[in-house]
């Protein structure tokens, strides 16, 4: 596991370096499977091949190099996001990150998220909480009231939700990175963040900031589920039953 935490922190600091150093110039803004995702994917993959060999790896934008079936056959697999908020990056809007994860059976066991506009590494692995930048960080119980929401929702739900959660004096953000959305969550500058239709490589690196920083990592059901599909949330003790609440009422 250190070993895992070690590399997946020296590819997100190169992640970081080549975000920052591009974000804006691409030559085609309708792109979104930008050269540089392409990029970090490649050299995310041949490190990892090199570090880790055997070990699958699953990417956004180069997909697997196995099937679904082999990826998810032996007891770890890498999940890599290069470029987590592509539309942001693309528009320079300061809000992309690189998300890196080790995960096994029962869910993520590494986890790098690299926050380049804000120059921030977040790492966590199991057992050993997170980091910023070094500096440990947990999450404080606290009331959704006042508080802020990262969603990643399509437009019906969103309407729902923020009126419900506008009615409980709570706010809404929607920024365009689900990676970042969840690791606000773990930092607490949030009270949850709600996705919808995301793909593991969105979420699985900052799935696991989350659940290192004391936060609850549930479906839309409202079962702890450490890697949710279709409907994720996550929220600091003292916040969930409100926003699952809020949640099962925007549906109707």
């Amino acid at each position: 596991m250190s070993r895992a935490l070690e590399v997946a922190g020296r590819l997100a600091n190169d992640a970081a370096e080549v975000i920052t150093a591009t974000a804006g110039r691409e030559s085609d803004p309708f792109d979104w499977v930008t050269d540089t995702g392409r990029t970090l994917e490649r050299h995310t993959r041949r490190v990892l091949a090199a570090e880790f060999p055997g070990v699958p790896v699953i990417g956004e934008e180069n997909g697997l190099q196995r099937t679904d079936a082999d990826a998810h056959r032996g007891p770890y697999r890498w999940i890599v996001d290069p470029l987590d908020g592509t539309a942001n990056y693309v528009a320079g809007f300061p809000w992309c990150a690189y998300s890196l994860a080790l995960a096994d059976a029962s869910g993520p066991v590494v986890g790098v998220i690299a926050d380049p506009s804000r120059a921030q590494i977040y790492a966590a692995a199991r057992g050993r909480g997170v980091r910023a930048n070094g500096v440990p960080v947990r999450v404080v119980p606290r009331a959704s009231t006042g508080g802020l929401i990262c969603t990643e929702l399509g437009p019906d739900r969103a309407a729902g939700f923020s009126r419900c959660a506008a009615a409980g004096h709570t706010a809404i953000r929607t920024l365009g990175s689900p990676a970042l959305a969840i690791t606000q969550v773990a930092l607490g500058r949030a009270v949850a963040a709600v996705l919808e239709g995301h793909r593991e490589w969105d979420v699985a690196g900052a799935a696991c900031l989350a659940a290192e920083a004391g936060a609850a990592v549930v479906d839309g059901n409202g079962r702890p589920d450490p890697l949710p599909g279709g409907v994720m949330i996550v929220a600091v003790p003292g916040a969930l039953d409100a926003v699952l609440a809020w949640w099962r009422a925007s549906d109707r």
